[in-house]
């Protein structure tokens, strides 16, 4: 059996000098480290492991007993850049990246980069990563600065993605609302308004028809997909209320009651939380068959997602399908 980490990141010398050199954000300060908005800053503490893609991450990895990582720049990506310095930033990084997958196929994969303001440059560049490259995903954040995935502008590129049956990293960003920053990362960043955001992206996903249109998008989500699974009633409620038509300029709203989204759409990961009870939500909410493994190296330690991982009461089977097979089924 692989053990298969779909959660495990990465930082490039394009994408650091874009930070260091935007006026705006997100930015780099030698001081206060990286500033995902004026309130939200955190130190750059991790950099040393992020940049280690080759021997280093391995040994790390054989120690906790991962077998095989799908690397992801790390957030918030290269999306709210200016675009011709996010295409730069994607381009340049997928390559770095493909330079690991290439010297270790085994134990790397890769998700790629892009630039959604441009959806049609981003839509040939998803091309080249999967069919040139070797990638089997694409990683994206949660917003892009002053907009979601969710916006018709981006269907083209969402479009390419169902063609190339390719699953979506739907990875957390700092929010884009300002009240969920007022106190900076202690409620902006991991524990609160990281989660709270991509469940929005992802519910807004819902509302606007995304999954009507493209019914074969596979989204991945972290942190047992944040709190999505313990709400797999409750998001139907507005649908019981006839609440869930939303304003006209947006649409008709989803053809189907937000649950059967959140069953068919999403897949989640095992990264940064260990709760048993939150693995068992997860797994009794949307199924075994759509938890996947995932570490979230190197902001969370491998070792302590492998070992609370091996400390659970599973069967050989939801061992197998955590592990490995739920992801080959999407494609990795």
């Amino acid at each position: 059996m692989t053990k298969m980490d779909l959660e495990n990141h990465f930082v490039t010398d394009v994408w650091m000098d874009a930070l260091r050199t935007n006026k705006g954000y997100p930015r780099v300060d030698e001081k206060r480290g990286l500033g995902f908005a004026p309130e939200a800053w955190m130190p750059l503490g991790k950099e040393p492991e992020l940049r280690e893609m080759g021997e280093g991450r391995i040994k790390l990895m054989d120690a906790a007993g991962v077998d095989y990582a799908v690397l992801s720049l790390t957030s918030p990506g290269a999306e709210q850049f200016e675009v011709e310095v996010c295409k730069k930033v994607a381009k340049e990084s997928n390559d770095i990246l493909a330079a690991a997958l290439k010297k270790y196929p085994t134990r790397f994969g890769g998700f790629a980069s892009l630039a959604p303001k441009d959806p049609e440059w981003s839509a040939k560049e998803l091309e080249r990563c999967v069919r040139e490259l070797g990638f089997t995903g694409w990683n994206t954040h949660s917003n892009y600065g002053d907009s979601y995935i969710d916006e018709k502008r981006y269907w083209p590129l969402l479009a390419k993605v169902q063609e190339l049956d390719i699953p979506i990293y739907l990875h957390p960003a700092v929010p884009m609302i300002p009240q969920l920053r007022e106190f900076g990362m202690v409620l902006g960043g991991p524990s609160f308004g990281f989660g709270t955001e991509v469940m929005y992206a992802f519910l807004r996903m819902i509302v606007r028809g995304v999954f009507d249109e493209f019914p074969k998008l596979k989204i991945i989500m972290g942190h047992y997909g944040e709190a999505l699974p313990f709400l797999v009633d409750r998001v139907d409620r507005a649908y019981m209320q006839k609440h869930s038509t939303p304003n006209p300029e947006i649409g008709s709203g989803s053809k189907e009651w937000a649950s059967h989204y959140l069953k068919k759409n999403l897949w989640v990961t095992t990264s940064g939380n260990y709760l048993p009870a939150a693995f068992v939500c997860s797994r009794d909410g949307l199924g075994m068959d759509k938890l996947l493994l995932g570490t979230d190296f190197p902001y969370e330690s491998m070792d302590d997602c492998m070992s609370f991982l091996a400390g659970l009461p599973l069967t050989d089977d939801e061992q197998d399908k955590l592990y490995e097979a739920n992801a080959k089924a999407i494609g990795f």
